[in-house]
């Protein structure tokens, strides 16, 4: 019998040592008066580097006024996509803040502290096409970066985890999906030209409206969003009191008007209202 105890004992450790314990993040943060922040490092305006060669934007805004209100310091680390929304971080970051959405397959592997924007989709195109409406688009080649609710928008796979939002509509047909490993890489395609080497890309408005901004050739379609989706900053698995904190820090931020201000900011427009 011992030795069965003793054997029930060790894979309970074991078991236990794959899952933060609770409040093992915030002690650790405030313990070290430091956190570490998963984001981007190519995606304007959300964040990227500046002339200087130091993180900015509307997430790295964020990131720091959390850590404000936390009384530390934060740094940035700027893994690929999946490993930022993959989980099992194993303490190389505290939180993530990469304008991340809620789909139900992240929710088994990263726990979501709170909606901290909304951010909608849009069909962008060369300015010289003669694209008026989505259906024009059909049968088209469009871009997306991958692994993003862009890829699974257009492949029908898109399942955002976030109470009150209504279904998603389908009325887009491609007829190639070529997907880019980052942000902009899409949009570098599409300046090239009309179906050059793609004919549209789905982005969030505030990634086109930059890129524009930014002397891209570029126009969004109107007649309305492809979507419109919640993001989250994200935590690790099995932190709750963790996960709390955070969440009652962008709740704080949201009534006191923090967040329309930095969306307005970045953006033109205040995206925090739901």
């Amino acid at each position: 019998m011992g030795k069965i105890l003793n054997a029930i004992a060790a894979l309970t450790m074991i078991a236990a040592a794959g899952t933060a314990q609770a409040g093992e993040t915030l002690n650790r943060v405030m313990e070290k008066k430091a956190m570490v922040v998963a984001t981007n490092s190519g995606w304007p305006p959300q964040s990227f580097l500046d002339d200087n060669n130091e993180m900015v934007g509307f997430d790295i805004d964020v990131s720091r006024e959390l850590a404000k209100r936390l009384g530390v310091e934060v740094s940035f680390e700027t893994p690929d996509w999946a490993t930022l929304t993959g989980g099992h971080w194993q303490g190389r970051y505290d939180l993530g803040v990469g304008s991340v959405t809620p789909t139900k397959a992240r929710a088994q592997v990263i726990d979501f502290a709170g909606i901290y924007y909304y951010s909608p989709y849009v069909y962008v195109v060369h300015k010289d096409s003669k694209a008026k409406g989505v259906e024009d688009l059909k049968g088209k080649v469009i871009g997306v970066e991958t692994a993003t609710t862009s890829e699974d928008f257009v492949r029908r796979q898109l399942e955002i985890d976030a109470p009150g939002l209504p279904p998603i509509e389908y009325k887009l047909e491609p007829g190639e999906i070529r997907t880019f490993a980052d942000s902009m890489l899409p949009f570098d395609d599409l300046r090239l030209g009309d179906g050059v080497r793609v004919d549209a890309v789905i982005a969030p408005e505030q990634t086109a409206q930059n890129a524009i901004k930014n002397g891209y050739p570029l126009r969004i379609l109107e007649g309305g969003y492809a979507f419109r989706e919640p993001l989250v900053v994200i935590a690790e698995k099995g932190d709750p009191e963790w996960t709390a904190k955070i969440g009652s820090l962008i709740a704080d931020m949201k009534k006191d008007g923090t967040l329309a201000s930095l969306t307005t900011k970045w953006y033109g427009k205040d995206y925090s209202a739901d």
